[in-house]
Protein backbone atom coordinates (compact mmCIF):
# COMPACT_ATOMS: atom_id res chain seq x y z
CA UNK A 1 0.00 0.00 0.00
CA UNK A 2 1.10 3.47 -0.92
CA UNK A 3 0.69 6.07 1.76
CA UNK A 4 -1.96 7.64 0.16
CA UNK A 5 -3.73 4.47 -0.41
CA UNK A 6 -3.22 3.74 3.40
CA UNK A 7 -4.51 7.71 4.23
CA UNK A 8 -7.53 7.04 2.51
CA UNK A 9 -8.20 3.25 4.06
CA UNK A 10 -6.52 2.31 6.95
CA UNK A 11 -6.96 5.61 8.36
CA UNK A 12 -10.40 7.21 6.64
CA UNK A 13 -13.27 5.00 5.70
CA UNK A 14 -12.26 4.65 2.22
CA UNK A 15 -11.69 6.95 -1.22
CA UNK A 16 -13.87 8.76 -3.04
CA UNK A 17 -13.87 9.32 -6.64
CA UNK A 18 -15.00 13.00 -6.11
CA UNK A 19 -12.34 13.26 -3.23
CA UNK A 20 -9.22 15.71 -4.55
CA UNK A 21 -5.81 13.84 -4.04
CA UNK A 22 -3.46 15.00 -1.28
CA UNK A 23 0.66 15.55 -1.82
CA UNK A 24 0.99 15.06 2.10
CA UNK A 25 -1.74 12.29 3.33
CA UNK A 26 -0.30 12.72 7.40
CA UNK A 27 -0.79 16.39 7.21
CA UNK A 28 -4.55 15.85 5.36
CA UNK A 29 -5.44 13.28 8.48
CA UNK A 30 -4.41 16.24 10.98
CA UNK A 31 -5.68 18.42 9.13
CA UNK A 32 -9.24 16.64 9.62
CA UNK A 33 -9.45 16.83 13.31
CA UNK A 34 -10.00 21.13 12.38
CA UNK A 35 -12.90 20.29 9.70
CA UNK A 36 -14.99 17.85 12.06
CA UNK A 37 -18.40 18.69 12.31
CA UNK A 38 -19.67 16.76 15.70
CA UNK A 39 -23.12 17.56 14.66
CA UNK A 40 -23.58 17.50 11.14
CA UNK A 41 -27.44 18.09 9.43
CA UNK A 42 -28.52 14.15 9.17
CA UNK A 43 -28.07 13.90 13.15
CA UNK A 44 -29.28 16.95 14.16
CA UNK A 45 -32.38 16.41 11.74
CA UNK A 46 -33.18 13.47 14.01
CA UNK A 47 -35.43 13.56 17.51
CA UNK A 48 -33.67 14.78 20.49
CA UNK A 49 -32.94 12.45 23.41
CA UNK A 50 -36.11 13.52 25.06
CA UNK A 51 -38.32 12.47 22.86
CA UNK A 52 -36.83 8.86 22.87
CA UNK A 53 -37.16 8.50 26.35
CA UNK A 54 -40.56 10.09 26.62
CA UNK A 55 -41.79 7.43 24.74
CA UNK A 56 -39.95 5.30 26.85
CA UNK A 57 -41.53 6.74 29.88
CA UNK A 58 -44.96 6.29 28.70
CA UNK A 59 -44.63 2.69 27.42
CA UNK A 60 -43.37 1.78 30.58
CA UNK A 61 -46.24 3.75 32.58
CA UNK A 62 -48.46 1.64 30.47
CA UNK A 63 -47.04 -1.42 31.65
CA UNK A 64 -46.92 0.21 35.04
CA UNK A 65 -51.27 1.19 34.85
CA UNK A 66 -52.46 -2.25 32.68
CA UNK A 67 -50.50 -4.56 35.91
CA UNK A 68 -52.47 -2.38 38.41
CA UNK A 69 -55.56 -2.51 37.22
CA UNK A 70 -55.22 -6.33 36.61
CA UNK A 71 -54.68 -6.54 40.19
CA UNK A 72 -52.19 -9.17 39.80
CA UNK A 73 -48.36 -9.37 39.76
CA UNK A 74 -46.97 -9.27 36.26
CA UNK A 75 -43.44 -8.40 36.93
CA UNK A 76 -42.36 -11.49 35.00
CA UNK A 77 -44.11 -10.70 32.43
CA UNK A 78 -42.91 -7.75 32.35
CA UNK A 79 -39.45 -8.63 32.56
CA UNK A 80 -39.94 -10.80 29.73
CA UNK A 81 -41.13 -7.67 27.68
CA UNK A 82 -38.42 -5.85 28.32
CA UNK A 83 -35.79 -8.94 27.04
CA UNK A 84 -38.23 -9.09 23.88
CA UNK A 85 -35.89 -10.42 20.86
CA UNK A 86 -35.16 -7.97 18.12
CA UNK A 87 -36.16 -8.75 14.35
CA UNK A 88 -34.42 -7.35 11.07
CA UNK A 89 -35.58 -3.90 11.99
CA UNK A 90 -34.38 -3.09 14.80
CA UNK A 91 -37.84 -3.73 16.88
CA UNK A 92 -38.70 -6.87 18.92
CA UNK A 93 -39.90 -10.11 16.75
CA UNK A 94 -43.75 -10.16 16.67
CA UNK A 95 -45.72 -13.61 17.60
CA UNK A 96 -49.64 -13.61 16.00
CA UNK A 97 -50.63 -15.74 18.61
CA UNK A 98 -49.99 -13.63 21.89
CA UNK A 99 -53.12 -12.17 23.54
CA UNK A 100 -53.62 -8.44 22.48
CA UNK A 101 -53.37 -7.31 26.18
CA UNK A 102 -50.40 -9.10 26.68
CA UNK A 103 -47.12 -7.26 27.77
CA UNK A 104 -44.71 -9.16 25.90
CA UNK A 105 -46.92 -8.63 22.89
CA UNK A 106 -46.95 -4.80 23.73
CA UNK A 107 -43.44 -4.87 24.21
CA UNK A 108 -43.13 -6.02 20.60
CA UNK A 109 -45.41 -3.38 19.02
CA UNK A 110 -43.44 -0.61 20.88
CA UNK A 111 -40.36 -2.02 20.24
CA UNK A 112 -41.50 -2.08 16.47
CA UNK A 113 -42.64 1.59 16.63
CA UNK A 114 -38.97 2.61 18.43
CA UNK A 115 -37.40 0.75 16.24
CA UNK A 116 -39.15 2.36 12.66
CA UNK A 117 -39.13 5.60 14.26
CA UNK A 118 -35.87 6.37 16.34
CA UNK A 119 -33.75 2.92 15.40
CA UNK A 120 -33.49 2.73 11.25
CA UNK A 121 -33.36 6.88 11.09
CA UNK A 122 -30.72 7.10 13.24
CA UNK A 123 -29.11 3.84 11.40
CA UNK A 124 -29.24 5.91 7.82
CA UNK A 125 -27.97 9.03 9.60
CA UNK A 126 -24.64 7.09 10.39
CA UNK A 127 -24.19 5.96 7.35
CA UNK A 128 -25.52 8.91 5.63
CA UNK A 129 -22.50 10.96 7.33
CA UNK A 130 -19.71 8.10 6.79
CA UNK A 131 -20.60 8.00 3.52
CA UNK A 132 -20.60 12.23 2.52
CA UNK A 133 -18.01 12.91 5.32
CA UNK A 134 -14.58 14.82 4.59
CA UNK A 135 -12.88 13.81 7.84
CA UNK A 136 -13.24 10.04 7.65
CA UNK A 137 -10.59 9.88 10.21
CA UNK A 138 -12.74 11.01 12.73
CA UNK A 139 -15.38 9.59 11.72
CA UNK A 140 -13.42 6.64 11.56
CA UNK A 141 -12.30 7.55 15.03
CA UNK A 142 -16.18 8.00 16.24
CA UNK A 143 -16.97 4.36 15.24
CA UNK A 144 -13.78 2.84 17.46
CA UNK A 145 -14.92 4.94 20.43
CA UNK A 146 -18.88 3.66 20.55
CA UNK A 147 -17.58 -0.02 20.12
CA UNK A 148 -15.41 0.44 23.32
CA UNK A 149 -18.21 2.10 25.30
CA UNK A 150 -20.42 -0.26 23.35
CA UNK A 151 -24.42 -0.37 24.33
CA UNK A 152 -26.82 -3.24 22.38
CA UNK A 153 -30.28 -1.96 20.88
CA UNK A 154 -31.34 -5.74 22.31
CA UNK A 155 -33.46 -4.55 25.34
CA UNK A 156 -36.68 -2.67 24.50
CA UNK A 157 -35.31 0.66 26.32
CA UNK A 158 -32.07 0.55 23.97
CA UNK A 159 -33.58 0.48 20.90
CA UNK A 160 -34.48 3.92 19.90
CA UNK A 161 -31.74 5.19 21.92
CA UNK A 162 -28.41 3.36 20.81
CA UNK A 163 -27.79 6.29 17.72
CA UNK A 164 -28.65 8.98 20.62
CA UNK A 165 -25.69 7.44 22.46
CA UNK A 166 -23.26 7.92 19.69
CA UNK A 167 -24.55 11.16 18.62
CA UNK A 168 -24.65 12.53 22.59
CA UNK A 169 -21.69 10.88 24.45
CA UNK A 170 -19.43 10.00 21.79
CA UNK A 171 -19.51 12.73 18.88
CA UNK A 172 -19.05 15.86 20.83
CA UNK A 173 -16.11 14.38 22.64
CA UNK A 174 -14.18 12.25 20.05
CA UNK A 175 -11.37 15.06 19.74
CA UNK A 176 -11.26 16.31 23.61
CA UNK A 177 -10.30 14.44 26.74
CA UNK A 178 -10.86 10.82 27.68
CA UNK A 179 -11.65 11.60 31.02
CA UNK A 180 -14.78 13.97 29.36
CA UNK A 181 -15.46 11.29 27.38
CA UNK A 182 -16.10 9.11 30.00
CA UNK A 183 -17.81 11.25 32.04
CA UNK A 184 -20.15 11.59 29.00
CA UNK A 185 -20.81 7.93 28.77
CA UNK A 186 -21.36 6.86 32.32
CA UNK A 187 -24.08 9.39 32.52
CA UNK A 188 -25.96 8.41 29.54
CA UNK A 189 -29.47 7.35 29.33
CA UNK A 190 -28.59 4.46 27.28
CA UNK A 191 -25.81 3.09 29.49
CA UNK A 192 -27.38 3.76 32.79
CA UNK A 193 -30.46 1.51 31.12
CA UNK A 194 -28.46 -0.87 29.22
CA UNK A 195 -26.37 -2.20 32.10
CA UNK A 196 -29.46 -1.75 35.06
CA UNK A 197 -27.59 1.15 36.75
CA UNK A 198 -30.73 3.37 36.89
CA UNK A 199 -31.90 0.64 39.43
CA UNK A 200 -29.33 0.22 41.62
CA UNK A 201 -30.14 1.14 45.41
CA UNK A 202 -28.60 0.75 47.96
CA UNK A 203 -29.15 -1.33 50.89
CA UNK A 204 -28.26 1.39 53.09
CA UNK A 205 -29.83 4.29 51.49
CA UNK A 206 -33.10 5.66 52.52
CA UNK A 207 -35.21 4.00 49.99
CA UNK A 208 -32.94 0.49 50.53
CA UNK A 209 -33.54 1.17 54.04
CA UNK A 210 -37.71 1.69 53.31
CA UNK A 211 -37.78 -1.06 51.35
CA UNK A 212 -36.10 -3.21 53.89
CA UNK A 213 -38.33 -2.34 56.51
CA UNK A 214 -41.92 -3.58 54.04
CA UNK A 215 -40.64 -6.71 53.60
CA UNK A 216 -41.37 -9.52 51.18
CA UNK A 217 -39.94 -10.06 48.02
CA UNK A 218 -38.00 -6.69 47.29
CA UNK A 219 -36.60 -5.77 43.71
CA UNK A 220 -34.45 -3.23 44.60
CA UNK A 221 -30.87 -3.92 45.65
CA UNK A 222 -27.16 -3.18 44.58
CA UNK A 223 -26.38 -3.71 40.68
CA UNK A 224 -22.81 -3.92 39.61
CA UNK A 225 -23.20 -4.46 36.00
CA UNK A 226 -21.82 -0.59 35.32
CA UNK A 227 -19.17 -0.46 37.99
CA UNK A 228 -18.10 -3.62 36.92
CA UNK A 229 -17.68 -2.63 32.70
CA UNK A 230 -16.52 0.55 33.95
CA UNK A 231 -13.38 -1.38 35.08
CA UNK A 232 -13.20 -4.32 32.89
CA UNK A 233 -13.95 -2.11 29.77
CA UNK A 234 -14.04 0.71 29.87
CA UNK A 235 -11.09 1.97 31.69
CA UNK A 236 -8.70 -0.60 33.37
CA UNK A 237 -8.92 -3.36 31.33
CA UNK A 238 -9.25 -7.15 32.17
CA UNK A 239 -6.47 -8.92 34.65
CA UNK A 240 -5.24 -5.09 35.62
CA UNK A 241 -5.54 -6.23 39.61
CA UNK A 242 -9.25 -4.26 40.59
CA UNK A 243 -10.58 -7.52 42.70
CA UNK A 244 -14.32 -8.33 43.40
CA UNK A 245 -14.17 -5.86 46.24
CA UNK A 246 -13.50 -3.17 44.56
CA UNK A 247 -16.43 -3.46 42.27
CA UNK A 248 -18.79 -4.07 44.58
CA UNK A 249 -17.08 -0.98 46.83
CA UNK A 250 -17.71 1.18 43.16
CA UNK A 251 -21.11 0.03 42.36
CA UNK A 252 -21.95 1.58 45.90
CA UNK A 253 -19.98 4.91 45.25
CA UNK A 254 -22.35 4.62 41.65
CA UNK A 255 -25.87 4.10 43.21
CA UNK A 256 -28.23 7.41 43.03
CA UNK A 257 -26.71 7.79 39.38
CA UNK A 258 -30.06 7.25 37.41
CA UNK A 259 -32.31 8.41 34.46
CA UNK A 260 -35.11 11.08 35.24
CA UNK A 261 -38.62 10.84 33.82
CA UNK A 262 -38.27 7.13 32.72
CA UNK A 263 -40.46 5.73 35.79
CA UNK A 264 -42.84 7.66 37.40
CA UNK A 265 -45.90 7.24 40.16
CA UNK A 266 -45.02 7.26 44.12
CA UNK A 267 -42.05 5.49 44.06
CA UNK A 268 -39.89 6.97 41.29
CA UNK A 269 -40.97 10.77 43.33
CA UNK A 270 -39.75 9.22 46.78
CA UNK A 271 -36.79 7.83 45.18
CA UNK A 272 -36.30 11.09 43.42
CA UNK A 273 -36.48 10.25 39.64
CA UNK A 274 -38.78 13.24 38.09
CA UNK A 275 -37.67 15.62 35.59
CA UNK A 276 -36.59 15.82 32.23
CA UNK A 277 -37.29 12.28 30.21
CA UNK A 278 -33.61 11.00 29.51
CA UNK A 279 -31.99 13.71 31.52
CA UNK A 280 -29.18 12.48 33.91
CA UNK A 281 -30.36 12.33 37.64
CA UNK A 282 -28.61 12.12 40.95
CA UNK A 283 -31.12 10.07 42.88
CA UNK A 284 -29.93 10.74 46.87
CA UNK A 285 -32.33 8.43 48.85
CA UNK A 286 -30.68 5.52 46.80
CA UNK A 287 -27.31 6.61 47.64
CA UNK A 288 -25.26 4.30 49.67
CA UNK A 289 -23.57 6.69 52.26
CA UNK A 290 -20.52 6.10 53.80
CA UNK A 291 -16.61 6.55 52.82
CA UNK A 292 -15.78 3.52 50.21
CA UNK A 293 -12.63 2.42 49.44
CA UNK A 294 -11.41 1.26 45.61
CA UNK A 295 -8.06 0.06 44.03
CA UNK A 296 -6.37 1.29 47.98
CA UNK A 297 -7.49 4.51 47.58
CA UNK A 298 -10.36 6.37 49.97
CA UNK A 299 -13.30 7.85 48.50
CA UNK A 300 -14.93 10.46 51.30
CA UNK A 301 -16.76 12.57 48.77
CA UNK A 302 -20.54 12.74 49.45
CA UNK A 303 -23.27 11.61 47.14
CA UNK A 304 -22.87 12.37 43.14
CA UNK A 305 -19.12 13.54 43.86
CA UNK A 306 -17.71 10.12 45.01
CA UNK A 307 -17.98 8.33 41.46
CA UNK A 308 -16.97 11.05 39.69
CA UNK A 309 -13.98 11.00 41.45
CA UNK A 310 -13.31 7.51 41.42
CA UNK A 311 -13.71 8.05 37.43
CA UNK A 312 -11.40 10.93 37.69
CA UNK A 313 -8.76 8.90 38.75
CA UNK A 314 -9.43 5.54 36.24
CA UNK A 315 -9.48 8.36 33.42
CA UNK A 316 -5.92 8.69 34.16
CA UNK A 317 -4.83 5.47 35.16
CA UNK A 318 -2.00 3.97 34.11
CA UNK A 319 -3.23 0.90 33.15
CA UNK A 320 -6.18 2.78 31.37
CA UNK A 321 -3.76 4.14 29.26
CA UNK A 322 -2.15 1.08 28.86
CA UNK A 323 -5.28 -0.78 27.96
CA UNK A 324 -6.41 2.40 25.45
CA UNK A 325 -3.13 2.23 23.89
CA UNK A 326 -3.46 -1.51 22.71
CA UNK A 327 -6.98 -1.46 21.36
CA UNK A 328 -5.78 1.71 18.95
CA UNK A 329 -2.57 0.08 18.13
CA UNK A 330 -4.95 -2.48 17.43
CA UNK A 331 -7.13 -0.78 15.33
CA UNK A 332 -4.51 1.05 13.03
CA UNK A 333 -1.43 -1.22 12.89
CA UNK A 334 -2.79 -4.75 12.82
CA UNK A 335 -4.36 -7.69 15.11
CA UNK A 336 -1.46 -7.75 17.04
CA UNK A 337 -0.43 -4.64 17.96
CA UNK A 338 3.16 -3.58 17.46
CA UNK A 339 4.71 -3.41 20.92
CA UNK A 340 6.90 -0.14 19.95
CA UNK A 341 3.50 1.76 19.43
CA UNK A 342 1.69 0.51 21.97
CA UNK A 343 4.20 1.98 24.38
CA UNK A 344 4.47 5.64 22.45
CA UNK A 345 0.58 5.58 23.04
CA UNK A 346 0.53 4.57 26.47
CA UNK A 347 3.66 7.52 27.19
CA UNK A 348 1.32 9.92 25.25
CA UNK A 349 -2.01 9.45 27.18
CA UNK A 350 -0.21 9.24 31.17
CA UNK A 351 1.92 12.60 29.93
CA UNK A 352 -1.10 14.36 28.26
CA UNK A 353 -3.50 13.13 30.68
CA UNK A 354 -5.85 11.35 28.06
CA UNK A 355 -5.88 13.85 25.86
CA UNK A 356 -6.78 12.42 22.35
CA UNK A 357 -6.13 14.27 19.58
CA UNK A 358 -2.56 13.84 21.27
CA UNK A 359 -2.64 10.23 20.93
CA UNK A 360 -4.18 10.58 17.38
CA UNK A 361 -1.40 12.26 16.27
CA UNK A 362 0.99 9.98 17.25
CA UNK A 363 -0.54 7.31 15.80
CA UNK A 364 -0.58 9.56 12.43
CA UNK A 365 3.60 10.03 13.39
CA UNK A 366 4.24 5.96 14.24
CA UNK A 367 5.81 4.51 11.38
CA UNK A 368 4.38 1.07 12.57
CA UNK A 369 0.72 2.15 11.27
CA UNK A 370 2.07 3.06 8.01
CA UNK A 371 3.77 -0.28 6.53
CA UNK A 372 3.34 -1.27 3.27
CA UNK A 373 1.34 -4.69 3.84
CA UNK A 374 -2.27 -4.48 5.06
CA UNK A 375 -2.99 -5.06 8.56
CA UNK A 376 -6.52 -5.23 8.75
CA UNK A 377 -9.38 -6.88 7.50
CA UNK A 378 -12.15 -4.97 7.07
CA UNK A 379 -15.44 -5.40 9.31
CA UNK A 380 -19.00 -5.41 7.58
CA UNK A 381 -19.58 -1.95 8.65
CA UNK A 382 -16.02 -0.39 7.41
CA UNK A 383 -16.53 -2.45 3.94
CA UNK A 384 -20.08 -1.45 3.17
CA UNK A 385 -19.05 2.38 4.16
CA UNK A 386 -16.42 2.07 1.96
CA UNK A 387 -18.38 0.63 -1.10
CA UNK A 388 -21.02 3.53 -0.85
CA UNK A 389 -18.20 5.78 -0.71
CA UNK A 390 -16.64 3.85 -3.87
CA UNK A 391 -19.67 4.24 -5.67
CA UNK A 392 -20.44 7.51 -4.97
CA UNK A 393 -23.64 6.10 -3.17
CA UNK A 394 -26.47 9.70 -2.34
CA UNK A 395 -29.23 8.09 -1.00
CA UNK A 396 -28.79 5.95 2.05
CA UNK A 397 -32.13 4.66 3.67
CA UNK A 398 -32.01 3.13 7.14
CA UNK A 399 -33.92 0.38 6.30
CA UNK A 400 -31.86 -0.94 3.48
CA UNK A 401 -28.25 -0.17 5.66
CA UNK A 402 -29.80 -2.53 8.36
CA UNK A 403 -30.48 -5.15 6.08
CA UNK A 404 -27.23 -4.85 4.43
CA UNK A 405 -25.30 -5.48 8.00
CA UNK A 406 -27.98 -7.76 8.99
CA UNK A 407 -26.98 -9.51 6.47
CA UNK A 408 -22.76 -9.15 6.35
CA UNK A 409 -23.37 -10.24 10.43
CA UNK A 410 -22.68 -6.89 12.05
CA UNK A 411 -26.00 -5.02 12.57
CA UNK A 412 -25.57 -1.54 13.64
CA UNK A 413 -25.15 -1.10 17.63
CA UNK A 414 -26.29 -4.50 18.41
CA UNK A 415 -23.07 -6.38 19.21
CA UNK A 416 -24.60 -8.27 21.81
CA UNK A 417 -22.70 -7.25 24.83
CA UNK A 418 -20.85 -4.91 26.58
CA UNK A 419 -17.33 -5.94 24.90
CA UNK A 420 -18.99 -4.65 21.29
CA UNK A 421 -17.67 -6.20 18.05
CA UNK A 422 -14.35 -7.73 17.75
CA UNK A 423 -11.63 -6.08 16.22
CA UNK A 424 -9.74 -8.88 14.55
CA UNK A 425 -9.76 -10.84 10.85
CA UNK A 426 -10.73 -14.15 12.64
CA UNK A 427 -14.06 -12.91 13.70
CA UNK A 428 -14.89 -11.68 10.06
CA UNK A 429 -12.99 -13.25 7.61
CA UNK A 430 -14.85 -17.13 7.16
CA UNK A 431 -15.64 -18.56 3.55
CA UNK A 432 -19.64 -18.15 4.73
CA UNK A 433 -19.07 -13.96 5.57
CA UNK A 434 -16.77 -13.58 2.34
CA UNK A 435 -19.59 -15.48 0.67
CA UNK A 436 -22.05 -12.41 1.44
CA UNK A 437 -20.13 -9.56 0.28
CA UNK A 438 -19.57 -11.10 -2.89
CA UNK A 439 -23.06 -11.44 -2.64
CA UNK A 440 -24.05 -8.15 -1.80
CA UNK A 441 -21.58 -6.75 -3.90
CA UNK A 442 -23.41 -8.01 -7.03
CA UNK A 443 -26.10 -6.46 -5.67
CA UNK A 444 -24.31 -2.71 -5.49
CA UNK A 445 -22.50 -2.87 -8.84
CA UNK A 446 -26.24 -4.40 -10.66
CA UNK A 447 -27.39 -0.86 -9.15
CA UNK A 448 -24.43 1.24 -10.84
CA UNK A 449 -25.86 0.51 -13.94
CA UNK A 450 -22.78 0.08 -16.44
CA UNK A 451 -22.00 3.97 -15.25
CA UNK A 452 -18.74 3.25 -13.45
CA UNK A 453 -15.12 2.30 -14.75
CA UNK A 454 -14.05 0.20 -12.05
CA UNK A 455 -10.04 0.37 -13.46
CA UNK A 456 -10.71 4.05 -12.87
CA UNK A 457 -12.33 3.73 -9.79
CA UNK A 458 -10.09 1.55 -7.86
CA UNK A 459 -7.09 3.45 -9.55
CA UNK A 460 -8.32 6.62 -7.53
CA UNK A 461 -9.76 4.04 -4.47
CA UNK A 462 -5.84 2.72 -4.04
CA UNK A 463 -3.09 4.87 -5.71
CA UNK A 464 -0.11 3.36 -6.17
CA UNK A 465 -1.76 -0.14 -4.39
CA UNK A 466 -3.87 -1.82 -7.42
CA UNK A 467 -2.10 -5.12 -8.09
CA UNK A 468 -1.44 -6.47 -11.26
CA UNK A 469 -3.83 -9.75 -10.56
CA UNK A 470 -6.12 -7.38 -9.56
CA UNK A 471 -6.30 -4.97 -12.59
CA UNK A 472 -6.41 -7.56 -14.87
CA UNK A 473 -9.10 -9.50 -13.21
CA UNK A 474 -11.10 -6.34 -13.57
CA UNK A 475 -9.87 -5.86 -16.95
CA UNK A 476 -11.49 -9.25 -18.09
CA UNK A 477 -15.05 -8.77 -16.79
CA UNK A 478 -17.60 -9.69 -18.97
CA UNK A 479 -19.44 -5.71 -18.52
CA UNK A 480 -18.47 -2.55 -16.43
CA UNK A 481 -21.01 -3.41 -13.85
CA UNK A 482 -19.15 -6.79 -13.27
CA UNK A 483 -15.81 -4.99 -12.66
CA UNK A 484 -17.54 -3.10 -10.13
CA UNK A 485 -18.24 -6.21 -8.69
CA UNK A 486 -15.07 -7.76 -8.63
CA UNK A 487 -13.10 -4.11 -7.30
CA UNK A 488 -15.26 -4.47 -4.41
CA UNK A 489 -14.43 -8.09 -3.51
CA UNK A 490 -10.60 -7.72 -4.92
CA UNK A 491 -7.74 -8.31 -1.53
CA UNK A 492 -7.26 -4.17 -1.87
CA UNK A 493 -10.96 -3.75 -0.96
CA UNK A 494 -11.18 -6.26 1.53
CA UNK A 495 -8.37 -4.96 3.69
CA UNK A 496 -6.93 -1.88 5.14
Amino acid sequence: MSDASIALNRFGLGGRADAPATADPRRALIDQMARFDARPSAIAALPATPVVAGQIADYLEELRMAQRDQRQDRRGDADDAMRAPADATGGPAMAESEPENDPVRRARQFGRQQGRDFYQTAVGARAQVAVASETPFVERLVHFWSNHFAVSADKITMIGLAGAFEFDAIRPHVLGKFRDMLHAVERHPAMLLYLDQAQSVGPGSIAGQAAARRGGPQRVGLNENLAREILELHTLGVRTGYTQADVTEFARAMTGWSVAGITRGPAARFAGLEGKPGSFVFAGRIHEPGTRTILGKSYAQQGERQAAAVLDDLAVHPATAKHIAVKLARHFAGDEPPASLVGKLEAAFLKSGGDLPTLYRVLIEAPEAWGAQPVKFRTPWEWSIAAMRALGTREIPGQAVLGLMNQLGQPVWRPGSPAGFDDIAASWAGPDAVMRRVEAAERMAARTRDTIDARARAAVLFPGTLSATTSQAIARAESASQGVALMLVAPEFMRR
